[in-house]
C-alpha cells in the first residue's frame, strides 16, 4: 500500500516527466477512479493545460496547472508510470495523459479504492484532502508532542490516524515503533519525554530512508523485511515477533524490545 516515500516518488516522477509540459490529450479507460468529475469533463477541462511544480501532503499527490488542480490518492495499489506516448498502455492503466514532448504520464491502479480529482481552487482542493494533519516529513518535536497530548487511544492508531499525522501507514507506524522501543499498544498520552524524543528521532530517521528509496525498505534489518516470514524474529535481538490487530490493521512488534502492553 502506497505511504508517504511512495507518494513522494510518484511526486518525484510527476515532476521529472510532466513539470512545464502541456496535456495534448487525457485518456479515460477506466471512470471508476475518477471522483466528483466526469471523464468528459476531465479530457476538456485539462486538454492544452500545462503542468506546474506537484506537491504532496501525507499520502496525496496535487498536481497543480495553469487551469484546475489534479489530486491524486493511490488507495492500497496505485501508481505513476513515465514513459512514451507510443508505448502500449499498462494492464491497469486507467487515465492517461499524453504530453507535448510525447511523454505519456499514466496513473494506474488494480484494485480501484481511490483514485482521481479535478479541483478548481485551493478551496477545493482542501476540501477533496479533508481532516489532514501535519505532513510526518516536516513534523517538530513540538508538533509531536502537541498532537500526542491528551490522546487516550493507542500510540499505533494516534501515529496512522491521517487527521493526527499525515503520511503514515501500517509498515511505517510498525517500523517507527520498533525503531524508538515502543510498544503499538501503549496509550499515547502515557509516553515519557524520552519516549517522545525516541519517537520523533524514529520518525525522522525511518521517513529519510524510505524516502531515498521510494518506499519502506525491506532490508533484513528492517521490521519490514520480517513481516512476510511465517516465523519472523526481531533482525535487533533475534527473539521471536508478535502479531496482532492494532488499529484495525496487523501489527508486528517484538514483545522483547518493544515490551510494555503485552
Amino acid at each position: 500500500m502506497p505511504e508517504l516515500p511512495d507518494v513522494e516518488g510518484f511526486r518525484r516522477t510527476l515532476a521529472s516527466c510532466a513539470q512545464g509540459h502541456r496535456v495534448e490529450r487525457a485518456e479515460v479507460a477506466d471512470a471508476g477512479v475518477l471522483h466528483g468529475v466526469t471523464a468528459q469533463r476531465l479530457k476538456r477541462d485539462l486538454k492544452g493545460r500545462r503542468f506546474a511544480a506537484p506537491r504532496r501532503h501525507g499520502k496525496w499527490l496535487i498536481a497543480p496547472t495553469d487551469g484546475p488542480t489534479v489530486v491524486v490518492h493511490f488507495g492500497m495499489t496505485g501508481r505513476l508510470i513515465c514513459g512514451a506516448d507510443s508505448e502500449p498502455a499498462g494492464r491497469f492503466e486507467r487515465v492517461a495523459f499524453d504530453l507535448d514532448d510525447g511523454h505519456r504520464l499514466g496513473y494506474e491502479d488494480q484494485r480501484k479504492l481511490q483514485g482521481i480529482w479535478l479541483a478548481a481552487t485551493d478551496a477545493d482542493v482542501d476540501r477533496i484532502l479533508g481532516d489532514q494533519g501535519p505532513d510526518a516529513l516536516s513534523l517538530s518535536r513540538a508538533e509531536l508532542d502537541r498532537l500526542l497530548a491528551g490522546r487516550r487511544g493507542r500510540i499505533k492508531a494516534a501515529l496512522t490516524d491521517q487527521a493526527v499525522i499525515a503520511g503514515l501507514g501500517n509498515l511505517l507506524g510498525d517500523e517507527i515503533l520498533w525503531r524508538a522501543r515502543i510498544h503499538p499498544r501503549r496509550p499515547a498520552n502515557a509516553l515519557t519525554d524520552d519516549e517522545h524524543e525516541r519517537l520523533h528521532t524514529a520518525i525522522r530517521e525511518v521517513l529519510r530512508a524510505s524516502v531515498r528509496a521510494e518506499r519502506v525498505p525491506d532490508d533484513p534489518d528492517w521490521l519490514t523485511g520480517q513481516r512476510d516470514d511465517p516465523d519472523p524474529h526481531c533482525p535487533r535481538c533475534g527473539h521471536p515477533l508478535r502479531r496482532g490487530r492494532i488499529a484495525g490493521r496487523t501489527s508486528l512488534w517484538c514483545s522483547h524490545c518493544q515490551p510494555d502492553g503485552d
